[in-house]
């Protein structure tokens, strides 16, 4: 047998890892960025402690060491202020004219806005603007307390270092205005910021440029005297097209009239910011880098989502419509379709401990309607599943016992000793229905079809898994693979139940070794020599499905593991031209993209989906109600189209819980394996006889007379034989 490399086991930290920290991108983004602004601005509250000194003094807000105090502009001085950016379309129209009118301004940036565009906040103190505090989500600092307010102005504080090099100290409180216009929660906030070393600047012409009032009103409100002025407008927060029109015309205006143009430390006498150490530059450059890397992971989860879900119904669309052109075209084909001569049939069943299932296998298979003869390989079994084959006694049935080599060595080794053209391909805890057989093998007789895919039910479908696996196969078989007919690209011929032309098995050398996903693999290598491959809804086969979380599992990571291996193996099929350029420009892509690309993504966007019931329940709800519209629809039709009860559907509500996260799950192990270069082993799921619990009666075994020499041989070498052509 093949060697092996262990499962990598790192990843799963490194997955979990990956989560967290996506996740709490997302709430950083959720909780600050998608919050600045979004408060109301505060009603004027009671103003019973602020001091008259303060309320009637200057913009500028201190202390002396004892009390807070107040300076003035002197007169003749205009300090023209901008609150709310930087923003990328305004903040540079504003600095232009500022730049060509050569006049110094003061922005307070809020801390957001300062992270995501530090090139902005570095170009104002370049050309010899100040930049001071205006919180760090633009929040009322009259409402919050002394560590939220310290938080604020301190990662504020350290954006803007590690941009300008300068960590400023001075503040302009969020709905702030003129010194008049405090009340007592206003005070306290003040005297929190002063207090810890902050130097407060209101203003004292206040524009109202946020209300867009036009730009008369704006350049109206304009200093109209001689007094010292600073001057409140707005470089972001919205739309600010009318204060860049309003400062072309008031800044010729007030220089015309002699005022002069002052920065705030200039005009007030103080400094406002001091050399920023290495250390709050790198804390600052951390804070930027992840306000950047959570707004751009919610804009990536935002265009993942709207891409998935066209994606998701596209392939809803796609499916319900190759479903209608199969069906049409399945009701023609059977008007007219003529049957294929009776001739004999053998049905292979390779069986690794499967003690508990086989006789209602080869029971079922026997009392076929078709001319059946059965080869059983006992591939290397730990139970008693030979000695349950000898002591039935069944007629027909071929006996072969070989050393334990896998599912496509015992298929190879029951090909060998193959005489008949049709083959079918069972599993050994696999029952079939009377006409399965027959029905399987009427598409060959056009002689271009070298495959057929038999329909897979499941026999367990108690309890919750049980129905979440007969929802997937009913739909899988009942849609996916009728789209694939119709599109001439079918992946997979099921191993639970499949017919073949032994002369084209015979052509692409028996059934592949080197992949686990041998039924993918060899359904792959037929329609890249030519055959065609297609889809007998009719051929209807009982499987069991694993009846446990652990089993699912490693049914699935072996499913999808081989998938990857397969498709990697058949990409040439993308160059080559007929029935395998159609698998490689239509068969291959669309597993690509909805069984590995979207699967991986999934998870992600699952966790976005959920935080969004938190910003926008409305809009989250909608969206996952949708989605599962998108699931119910198909089933709904699957289910009709499979004669089907509807009364299972009801647990497709649930499958996102927990059954979609487990197949998410296996597409990324799958993945990361592959990319690891891990090879699996085998892993074979503990039969429990079950495939029948939902099946049709079987038939009696005193039915099963078909009279045909039954065969033992205890085979050990026949693992190395290749299946030769011819």
């Amino acid at each position: 047998m093949r060697a092996h490399l262990p499962s990598p086991r790192a990843h799963w930290l490194l997955l979990a890892l990956s989560l967290v920290v996506l996740l709490g991108f997302l709430l950083l983004d959720l909780l600050v960025v998608q919050r600045v602004g979004q408060g109301e601005a505060p009603t004027a509250g009671p103003a019973d402690h602020v001091p008259e000194s303060v309320r009637t003094g200057g913009p500028l807000i201190g202390t002396d060491g004892t009390a807070l105090t107040s300076r003035s502009v002197p007169n003749g001085a205009v300090v023209l202020t901008f609150d709310d950016g930087p923003d990328p379309r305004w903040t540079p129209q504003v600095l232009d004219v500022l730049r060509r009118n050569d006049v110094k301004a003061t922005f307070f940036v809020t801390g957001v806005a300062a992270a995501r565009y530090p090139d902005l906040v570095e170009r104002m103190a370049d050309e010899g603007h100040e930049v001071g505090l205006h919180t760090f989500t633009h929040v009322d600092l009259g409402t919050i307390g002394e560590a939220r307010t310290a938080l604020e102005l301190g990662q504020t504080q350290l954006v803007v270092a590690a941009a300008t090099g300068r960590a400023s100290t001075l503040v302009r409180p969020p709905y702030s205005a003129s010194p008049d216009s405090l009340d007592d929660e206003d005070l306290a906030a003040v005297e929190r910021m002063v207090g810890t070393g902050h130097l407060v600047l209101l203003s004292t012409h206040d524009t109202e440029d946020w209300r867009n009032p036009g730009v008369d009103a704006i350049v109206a409100a304009m200093p109209s005297d001689e007094r010292g002025a600073v001057v409140l407008a707005h470089d972001g927060g919205g739309d600010r097209s009318q204060t860049v029109a309003a400062l072309e015309q008031v800044i010729p205006k007030l220089r015309a009239e002699g005022r002069q143009f002052r920065t705030a430390s200039d005009a007030l006498g103080v400094p406002i910011a001091r050399s920023a150490s290495f250390v709050e530059r790198a804390e600052g450059t951390a804070v930027s880098l992840a306000v950047r890397a959570a707004a751009a992971t919610t804009s990536l989860m935002t265009w993942l989502v709207v891409v998935s879900s066209v994606l998701a119904l596209l392939r809803a669309l796609l499916l319900l419509g190759t479903t209608g052109i199969h069906a049409r075209r399945a009701r023609n084909v059977g008007r007219h379709a003529r049957r294929l001569p009776r001739q004999p049939v053998t049905v292979l069943v390779p069986a690794y401990n499967e003690e508990a299932g086989i006789e209602a296998t080869l029971r079922t298979i026997l009392a076929s309607t078709a001319d059946v003869r059965v080869i059983v390989v006992d591939d290397g079994s730990t139970d008693r599943t030979s000695e349950v084959v000898r002591a039935l006694d069944l007629p027909g049935v071929t006996l072969i016992r070989q050393a334990n080599a896998g599912k496509a060595a015992a298929l190879n080794t029951a090909l060998r000793h193959c005489r008949t053209e049709l083959v079918v391909m069972v599993d050994g805890d696999t029952v079939l229905e009377p006409d399965t057989v027959d029905e399987l093998v009427q598409p060959f007789a056009d002689p271009d079809v070298g495959a057929v895919s038999g329909n897979a039910k499941v026999g367990n479908r108690g309890g919750l898994l049980g129905r979440w696996q007969h929802i997937e196969y009913v739909i899988g078989f009942n849609l996916d693979r009728r789209m694939y007919d119709v599109m001439e690209c079918m992946p997979t011929v099921p191993g639970a139940v499949g017919g073949f032309r032994l002369s084209a098995l015979r052509q692409v050398g028996g059934v592949p070794e080197d992949t686990l996903a041998e039924d993918t693999d060899l359904t792959m290598a037929l329609e890249r020599a030519g055959w065609a491959v297609t889809y007998q809804e009719t051929a209807r086969a009982w499987t069991e499905a694993p009846s446990t979380l652990g089993q699912l599992w490693r049914q699935r990571y072996r499913w999808c593991y081989g998938t990857l291996q397969a498709m990697w193996k058949h990409r040439g099929a993308v160059r080559e031209r007929g029935l395998g350029g159609r698998l490689g420009r239509r068969g291959l892509p669309y597993l690509a993209l909805y069984q590995i690309v979207l699967p991986v993504l999934a998870p992600v966007i699952d966790v976005f989906a959920v935080l969004s019931l938190f910003t926008d329940p409305v809009r989250g709800a909608a969206a996952w109600l949708g989605f599962l519209v998108l699931q119910l629809v198909p089933a709904v039709i699957a289910f009709r189209l499979d004669r089907e009860s509807l009364r299972p559907l009801w647990a497709v509500v649930l499958q996102p819980v927990v059954y979609r996260q487990l197949m998410y799950l296996v597409v990324i192990q799958s993945v990361i394996t592959a990319l690891a270069g891990a090879r699996l082993p085998w892993q074979k799921l503990k039969r429990t006889g079950t495939a029948t619990q939902h099946a049709p009666e079987l038939a009696p075994a005193a039915e099963v007379t078909k009279p045909l020499n039954r065969r033992e041989w205890a085979v050990e070498d026949e693992v190395t034989k290749p299946l030769h052509v011819g």
